[in-house]
Parts: C-alpha cells; structure tokens; sequence
C-alpha cells in the first residue's frame, strides 16, 4: 500500500513540475501578458523594423504569430487556448467577432493618433463609432495582368478573363468571396448576393472560366505572375504592388463593374492580457511617420491621411491604389452573410475547384 502512495505522490509531484515549467515557458513567450504583447496578424503584413522600434519604446516584448484567413484566425480567438492582444481582422470578420462576443470596445482616449484617420474610413457599418476597431490597411481585389505576354492588350473588366485567348493563363487567389463575387460581379450583381438564382448563374459563368484558369494559390501568387508563370491574376491590391515592384511589366487594374473595396483593422480580442500596451501599439501604429514607413513596406493603401501626404507622389498620386470617387462609388465592403450563407458561398468554391480537375 505504501508503495502505491508513493508512485501516486511520484506522479503527482511530476505533474506539478512539468505544469509550473509550462507556465514559465508560456511567460517567456508572452502569454501571461505583463511585459509582453501578443500580436496576430496576416503574414507578412507589417515592417518588422517596426516591431523592434515600439519594443524599444514601450519596454514590451512582442510576440508576432501570423495567420492564413480571418475563418482560422476567429476560430483560435474562439477557442481561446492562445492569448492575442492585438489582432487585424478584415470587416466583415470584425462584425462577425462583434456578434460572437470575441472583441474589447476600445478606449478612444488612449488612442489619440486616430486623430489622423480619414474620416472616410471611420464610422463604417461594420463598426459603427469604431468602438471595436481602427482601421489598418484598406484596399480593393482587382486584376493583375502582363501586357507584354498578352500581345500588349489592355484589361479592363471582369468579363475580359473568359477571352479565350486567355486560356491556362489565369491564376486566382484562394478566397470563396473573391472567386464567386467576382462572378456575381461580372453579371452585374453584387458580390454580397444572396438570391439563389443569381449564385447558380454565376456558378454556371465561373464553371465557363475553368480553361483559362492555370491554378487556384495562395501566397505563392505573387512570385508566379512575378516570374511571368502566367499572365493574368485575380488579386489583393496589396499584393498587386510587391508583383508590380518585382516586375516592372505588370499592371493592374480594378474591373469597370466594380469589386471589393475591403479593410483591415486593428482590434482587441478577448483573449488579451495586456489591454494596455495593445492600445499603446495601435496608437503606435496610428503615429503618421510610421503608418507611412508601415505602408511603403507592405505597399497596401494606408487610411491614415497624415501619413499619405508623407509618402512618395509615386505612391500617394498612383490611382491604381487610391482609385478616384468615380471608381469607388461602385466597390463594395464584404458583408456578414451569417454562418449559413458564408458555408453557402464555400460550398460553391469548392464546386468551381472540383469542376477544375
């Protein structure tokens, strides 16, 4: 009996150990908040020259984990084994988050660079007030084409991509909203419809497309139409730029029809430990020099209006980027379509990439 106690008090005191080294290791890497701020954030979406600087300013340690598509990223927030103090979600994840109780309202008063926000992007119907969330990053989906390899023509709608001519020589980006709403879009609907006919219409129209479309990728888009493995892709503005400075002859171009007009903002999870410093790095991020800097980096539209009148007239003035009132009268900002309609468009992307092989 004695010996059984002892295994058992053995066992015991094993997992006690192995719990209190688990909980240091979890301190050193940020997740007991205190000195430390865990950011969640798009890959690739930020100058890590920057990170360094507010470290050095705050005193904070950051912790940077990045993620795939606001659907993985809400899920590890949800399921709440991981703390995030400061995560950029795209719009209509942020309503979403909203409505799942998975975001802290901001204290405004700690954040005085919003101040330098363009009103055009504060006060949206995805967060009215912006009580959950400051804009980061805004831009559109649109088209990037090599003109060189396309016999020097022009792109210029969504309907251009059925041409023939085109065929296996289209990549498109990995997203269930940008595929089916750039079908919607090339009908004529908006990419946030739901009437069934209309979804099956532009199911039938996309199923059409499948000869010219070489592949369906993700990140890897941009080193392709970089290196010229194809001519044509359906893309983030953002990304349309680091192609552009990777190779001087591509173009691109947002659809006459219209497109996704889409924003990407910083917001408190309520996962967060140190509610503090994640205010402090939003205002920190909000400061124009660095949304500038911030900008010139990533090469995504900044909302912050100070920092646009710091950045090069290349940048600032490039129409491809911060297209006219004209243009942005017929973009759209993805909507919440509710669990059941957002499985809805999923399911039909799956179809299309089924259709493909």
């Amino acid at each position: 009996m004695k010996s059984i106690v002892r295994l058992f008090v053995g066992v015991f005191a094993a997992a006690f150990a192995l719990m209190y080294v688990t909980s240091l290791l979890n301190s050193s890497q940020g997740y007991t908040g205190g000195n430390t701020l865990t950011i969640y954030n798009w890959g690739d979406y930020i100058d890590p020259e920057l990170i360094t600087e507010f470290e050095e300013q705050s005193g904070l340690k950051v912790i940077y984990q990045t993620f795939d598509s606001n659907e993985a990223m809400m899920t590890k927030v949800a399921q709440g084994g991981t703390t995030f103090d400061v995560a950029i979600p795209s719009e209509y994840a942020i309503s979403k988050m909203k409505e799942d109780d998975l975001l802290i309202p901001l204290d405004h008063d700690k954040l005085p660079n919003m101040k330098y926000i363009d009103e055009r992007f504060m006060d949206l119907p995805f967060d009215p007030g912006n009580e959950y969330s400051i804009p980061y990053f805004w831009g559109t989906v649109g088209i990037v084409y090599n003109p060189d390899m396309l016999d020097g023509r022009k792109l210029t709608s969504w309907n251009d991509l059925w041409d023939e001519r085109l065929r296996n020589q289209i990549l498109l980006v990995d997203g269930a909203r940008e595929v089916i709403g750039m079908g919607l879009n090339s009908l004529g609907y908006s990419l946030n419809d739901t009437n069934e006919e209309h979804l099956q219409e532009a199911k039938r129209k996309l199923a059409a497309l499948t000869p010219n479309v070489k592949a369906i990728v993700g990140d890897e888009i941009k080193m392709l139409i970089a290196g010229e493995e194809a001519a044509v892709g359906v893309v983030w503005s953002g990304d349309a730029a680091e192609m552009m400075w990777e190779n001087e002859k591509l173009d691109y171009v947002v659809p006459k029809e219209g497109s996704n007009l889409w924003f990407d903002n910083m917001v408190i999870p309520r996962t967060a430990r140190n509610i503090d410093g994640a205010h402090a790095f939003i205002n920190f991020m909000l400061d124009p020099e660095v949304a500038a800097r911030n900008a010139e980096y990533v090469g995504y539209s900044t909302p912050n209006a100070a920092a646009l009148e710091l950045l090069p007239e290349e940048i600032s003035g490039d129409e491809r980027f911060y297209p006219d009132a004209v243009l942005t009268a017929k973009l759209e900002v993805y909507e919440n379509l509710g669990k059941r309609m957002l499985a809805h468009y999923n399911d039909l992307f799956l179809e299309f990439k089924m259709h493909r092989k």
